[in-house]
């Protein structure tokens, strides 16, 4: 079964003036010879530990199994994390719709003290089971929400060791060391697994079992776009046929931001996710020590036909807009046959809400062609696990093709590490 597909049609000089041309297309097949080779080499090298599923398949059902055990026990799950350890949370709990009577989900993903307040004055203490996710153990705004919230379980009467779960280093860190002496129960992020790539390790499996969603499906589905996704031959690869337009759009054309816009709200938060992998792993310095790396920006359909699409029209030709649709809905609304409507809106009657959000997907592209602007389109066969975790996976594994086309190293984020230094002295300073 087909979970995904991608359309680059409108990304090809036949339908917009920037687009790539048969010759053009021809140079990036033969180019992606050397791409794929050190996505391979990479990959063998141990460095894309995202790709071995199966060699984490202990750990993910480990995770699964003590999920299991504390089914019934909890009324919600809070994960307290930043950036790589929120995000996917946040995405997967924006589209799986959980089972009844599962566990509320709540993601704690900012140093916002109104957002962890709010939560520990709703969500009832005794049955709220915490996740706390540092890969290193030395996140700092993790780390303080972790001791607010140990702090009120103490005071509360309340055994943290009953109440919490860690992911984190499978051998070192601050987490690691108080899960050993404490007796907290923690789970491991591959060593080789950064955190923006980390979205089907224990990082997000663990809090997505908890909150009763499939994780078996997802991480099928992301199998199944992996060995998609690792063939050598570009037109059967849609992970690389996305990397090389987008990165051919903005070195050759100048369209260097890429908008990721769902028609969906279920996949809304696939857009800020796809950010932080974007930006974080191609924001760099390339192999000549020149910046280099495109801008990403995430928007919805159809709420951004209101606001954004005027920029994407007429503003600068920098763009390329990523759709992400749906092929078929398990919920829609009839819109009345009947006299609710005004004549202006006549046309409305006896369609459904699921018809006028597909209308205008197809409407804000064919609109960017008219005023000769690219887009591509990726179509969800449905909103399910296992489309969601082959979105997820191909998303990724553009990453790394990409990286390879900017000439730079898609792991680790030299570029933000001065900031958290510079936040330790500050606060050091304080105290």
């Amino acid at each position: 079964m087909t979970l995904l597909r991608l359309d680059d049609a409108r990304m090809r000089a036949s339908a917009v003036p920037s687009g790539v041309t048969p010759g053009e297309w021809n140079d990036l097949t033969i180019g992606f010879g050397a791409v794929h080779a050190a996505v391979v080499n990479d990959r063998a090298a141990g460095r894309l530990g995202f790709l071995d599923l199966e060699a984490q398949a202990a750990e993910t059902d480990r995770a699964i199994a003590y999920a299991r055990t504390l089914r019934g026990r909890f009324t919600d799950v809070a994960v307290l994390g930043i950036g790589g350890s929120a995000l996917g949370a946040v995405a997967l709990r924006s589209a799986l719709d959980a089972p009844p009577g599962a566990p509320r989900l709540h993601v704690m993903d900012n140093s916002d003290p109104h957002s962890l307040a709010g939560l520990l004055a709703t969500a009832p203490l005794a049955t709220t089971y915490w996740i706390v996710v540092s890969k290193s153990g030395t996140t700092v705004e993790t780390l303080a929400q972790y001791a607010i919230v140990r702090h009120r379980l103490v005071t509360a009467g309340i055994e943290p060791v009953r109440h919490m779960a860690f992911v984190t280093d499978p051998v070192e860190g601050p987490l690691r060391a108080i899960a050993v002496g404490d007796g907290i129960t923690a789970f491991e992020v591959p060593a080789s697994v950064g955190g923006r790539f980390s979205a089907l390790t224990p990082v997000v499996t663990l809090p997505a079992a908890l909150a009763g969603y499939d994780v078996g499906a997802l991480l099928a589905g992301a199998r199944a776009m992996r060995d998609e996704c690792m063939v050598p031959a570009l037109a059967d690869n849609p992970a690389g046929i996305f990397a090389s337009l987008l990165w051919r759009a903005h070195r050759r054309t100048e369209q260097g931001t890429h908008v990721m816009m769902p028609y969906s709200d279920q996949l809304r938060d696939i857009g800020p996710w796809f950010v932080q992998l974007w930006a974080e792993s191609l924001g760099k310095l390339d192999s000549s020590g020149l910046p280099s790396g495109p801008t990403p920006l995430a928007a919805r359909g159809a709420a951004d036909q209101h606001s954004l699409l005027q920029l994407l029209m007429q503003g600068p030709a920098d763009k390329v807009v990523v759709f992400v649709r749906v092929g078929s809905r398990t919920v829609d609304l009839p819109i009345p046959p009947g006299g609710d409507l005004p004549e202006a809106a006549a046309f409305l009657r006896g369609r459904t809400l699921g018809e006028l959000i597909d209308a205008e997907a197809d409407a804000t592209a064919r609109a960017l062609v008219s005023a000769g602007r690219p887009s591509l389109t990726v179509t969800l066969d449905a909103v399910s696990p296992q489309a969601v975790g082959a979105l997820m996976m191909m998303l990724m594994l553009a990453t790394v093709y990409a990286g390879a086309l900017y000439r730079v190293d898609p792991l680790g984020q030299p570029g933000v590490e001065l900031g958290k230094r510079l936040v330790r002295e500050a606060m050091g300073r304080r105290a």
